[in-house]
């Protein structure tokens, strides 16, 4: 090999880049360009929702519009006939209910009712998922078990069974009762008064609505950390001391919740009133739900009663707001 072919090197062809010039897949000069959204971007979610938005639309919404204009009409017998045209009556029913001293003794018993139930069901609630804590594998699974048939029975049924537990003549409770010494309650009526009545019917409502308190309690419980607890317990914490500065915080954003889906259940509790007083709740029985059917299917004032029920669901509506704004809070912790 000669010198010249020795000091003749071979050099390889330069690679050429195949990096993107500055406007290449940009959206300007040094901007990244949009990328595109699998399956059809922001349009997607609506198109899934639309199905479930028309039924709700056509199941809430038309008996919503229709609740509205009747409440401002005069609407009886004759417009339901077809007999008369309805007649425009502008704000007269909501006057009329309004300035109704019955009607404020009606929110005023539906209130707190509902506060009663509500209390009496997060009290109970409460301790039944520590209970449940404490307890040996297979007793909770009994005591599950238990619950949820108790909160899978329908209302009329547990309601047929509230009316014999308390029954005047055939009444265990009176019975059992009747066995304790120097009681006497054998023909004892608990509907003889609104108040005695209204504890029984806030007792059925309890007892169905304790199962799903219960278990969703249950459930937050177990997120409570257990190195917290010890933390505490080695402080000088007693039971009561872990439960109010540990568990209760913890436990704190699903007790909101509970408690506003509480109040509005029991806000709108109708069958357990209805068909514990056999289709006709007198007046110390009524609650804004009967108070309202009454007035639109009893007296055939279908405007008043719509009126009624417009008014509780605005009333409802302001405890949804509540609601809501907890949940939004709950969803920017996360």
């Amino acid at each position: 090999m000669s010198a010249a072919e020795t000091t003749t090197a071979k050099v390889p062809p330069t690679r050429r880049s195949t990096a993107p010039s500055a406007g290449a897949g940009t959206g300007g000069a040094g901007r990244p360009g949009k990328q595109r959204g699998i399956g059809g971007g922001a349009a997607l979610p609506w198109t899934l929702l639309a199905p479930c938005l028309l039924v709700l639309l056509l199941v809430l919404g038309y008996p919503l519009v229709r609740l509205v204009t009747l409440s401002f009409q005069n609407f009886g017998q004759p417009q339901l006939w077809g007999f008369q045209e309805p007649e425009w009556a502008g704000l007269a029913n909501f006057t009329k209910i309004l300035g109704d001293g019955e009607f404020w003794a009606v929110v005023i018993r539906t209130v707190v009712f509902a506060a009663g139930a509500v209390i009496l069901t997060m009290v109970l609630g409460m301790l039944i998922a520590l209970l449940l804590q404490r307890v040996s594998g297979w007793v909770k699974t009994l005591i599950n078990i238990a619950l949820v048939a108790s909160w899978g029975m329908p209302i009329i049924v547990a309601t047929a069974i509230f009316k014999w537990l308390f029954d005047t003549d055939y009444g265990v409770l009176n019975w059992l009762l009747s066995r304790l010494p120097g009681v006497d309650m054998i023909g004892h009526n608990w509907f003889a008064g609104g108040p005695q009545g209204l504890a029984v019917i806030m007792l059925l409502v309890v007892w169905g609505a304790v199962p799903f308190i219960v278990i969703t309690l249950s459930a937050g419980l177990t997120q409570v950390p257990k190195e917290l607890e010890e933390a505490a317990r080695l402080d000088g914490a007693g039971s009561w001391g872990v439960f109010r500065y540990v568990t209760l915080p913890v436990l704190k954003p699903i007790i909101v919740m509970l408690t506003t889906l509480s109040l509005i259940w029991d806000m709108g509790v109708f069958p357990q009133v209805f068909v514990m007083r056999n289709g006709h709740p007198e007046a110390e029985f009524q609650l804004l739900t009967t108070y309202s059917y009454d007035k639109a299917f009893v007296v055939n004032d279908y405007g008043g009663g719509s009126a009624i029920a417009l008014v509780t669901v605005i009333l409802l509506l302001g405890v949804v707001a509540v609601y809501m704004r907890q949940m939004l809070k709950i969803g920017e912790v996360e």
